[in-house]
């Protein structure tokens, strides 16, 4: 079955669930760079999805996967250092980074599938 739009592609769709609970987590914390840089990075996720989705070749679609991927990484990275820094407890850090790496399993999936 060919998707017929962006929205209903399940990694767009855990990727902007996933950019809620991002920005729910750190909306109150005090480091504005931080807090600024890693919201972006995850509103990225799925922007890069929907971004080339209705361009007319797998290549270029496949090549914004690539981006979404590095900016699951991205973020992967940040929770990390938002732990060792504080802003967050480690149990949430893994919450949210299991999570992510689902995101990384299903856009990497999409990649193998084009």
């Amino acid at each position: 079955m060919k998707l017929q739009k962006f929205e209903d592609i399940i990694a767009w769709q855990k990727a902007q669930d996933f950019t809620v609970d991002i920005y729910a987590v750190f909306k109150d914390n005090k480091d504005w760079d931080f807090r600024n840089q890693i919201c972006r990075a995850s509103v990225s996720i799925s922007n890069n999805i929907a971004e080339r989705f209705d361009r007319s070749s797998h290549a270029d679609f496949r090549r914004f996967l690539f981006f979404s991927l590095a900016s699951c990484s991205e973020v992967k990275s940040m929770l990390n250092l938002a732990c060792r820094l504080k802003y967050i407890e480690q149990e949430t850090t893994d919450k949210l980074i299991i999570r992510s790496t689902e995101i990384s399993k299903i856009i990497t999936g999409l990649i193998k599938s084009l």
